[in-house]
């Protein structure tokens, strides 16, 4: 009695720490800036409206680039979780297995040949190529039977296959060559059209995924463990692919492919709530979208005050974290 009060304190705790210091970064990311703004008068202007030149760069720029730091942290961070327990392979991530390569390069097609469609198709877009992607590795990687290293080796073989033609694409066309900074992972310069196209699919993916968290932990269990629960195994592989798809593929489309977010925070979570799903996936959004909103302050300071994306600081924390899984060739606990 006392260890399951004791882990719901702890649980707790750390819910509430991590909102509170999420809470702390919105108001940093709003404030820092070319033109810095008073914390107090951020405050004041979530409530108030006023035509002062603070408020403007409030509401139509500082804003919505936070809302989207928190939604895209949310999505990659819960996409990781969902890939690492269909795949029971820590380091599965919807950069390491493709995803975010595939949507990539579906994307920078769009800009290539299609320059004239409408920004909700390239979320379309995003998905067929985070489909295309993740599927392209499974088959490599399911021939002759499946292994965590086989997955994994697939899977960076992909995803440089496709970054490679990503880059070929941008390279011989004028109308793409503009993405180069979005292919780095930026979340700078976002608006509430970004929100409006990303947030729907964000709030559709996050209510699903922790809807069905408990039939993923039991997942994780084993595939023969959780048919004799009675899971259907298939479906929730099929289900937890698709969230995939649409949690990393509605983010790239808004912020490009930011790394290592999908790799990091899931293993944060499972160390500090514990292997339940039902608490992993919740709290892997939220460390997901604390993750992101702080690497884009501390982006801000690479060159400032000029703007720098912030996927080179998430590949520079990703990066490290990597190595470190991959030397010591850790699964997801069982």
């Amino acid at each position: 009695m006392k260890t399951v009060v004791k882990n719901n304190v702890k649980i707790y705790g750390t819910a509430i720490t991590a909102i509170i210091l999420l809470f702390c970064g919105i108001i940093i990311s709003i404030s820092v800036g070319a033109a810095d703004i008073d914390a107090g008068l951020v405050l004041k202007s979530l409530f108030e409206t006023n035509p002062s030149k603070e408020q403007l760069i409030i509401q139509t720029l500082r804003l919505p680039r936070a809302i989207i730091g928190v939604l895209v942290g949310a999505n990659l961070a819960v996409a990781g979780a969902l890939m690492q327990a269909i795949t029971r392979n820590s380091l599965a991530s919807p950069q390491v297995f493709g995803v975010n390569a595939g949507a990539s390069l579906f994307i920078v097609m769009v800009f290539a040949f299609l320059p004239n469609l409408s920004p909700s198709f390239l979320v379309i877009a995003a998905f067929i190529g985070a489909a295309a992607g993740g599927i392209t590795v499974y088959s490599f990687a399911s021939g002759g039977g499946m292994t965590h290293v086989k997955l994994a080796l697939a899977g960076i073989a992909v995803h440089f296959l496709l970054s490679s033609l990503t880059q070929s694409v941008i390279i011989f066309s004028e109308q793409a060559k503009d993405v180069l900074y979005w292919l780095v992972g930026a979340v700078n310069g976002k608006t509430w059209t970004h929100v409006s196209l990303i947030l729907p699919w964000s709030l559709t993916g996050l209510f699903v995924a922790i809807l069905f968290s408990r039939s993923i932990s039991i997942l994780v269990l084993g595939e023969s463990t959780a048919q004799g629960l009675g899971q259907q195994v298939g479906r929730i592989r099929i289900l937890a692919g698709l969230l995939v798809i649409i949690l990393a593929g509605s983010s790239v489309a808004v912020a490009g492919p930011v790394g290592f977010i999908g790799l990091i925070v899931p293993h944060i979570a499972r160390k500090l709530v514990g292997g339940d799903y039902r608490r992993i996936i919740p709290f892997s959004a939220l460390f997901g979208a604390l993750l992101l909103v702080y690497a884009d302050i501390l982006a801000r300071f690479i060159a400032y005050p000029f703007e720098s994306p912030v996927g080179i600081v998430t590949a520079l924390i990703g990066a490290p974290f990597f190595l470190y899984l991959a030397r010591k060739g850790r699964n997801i606990k069982q």
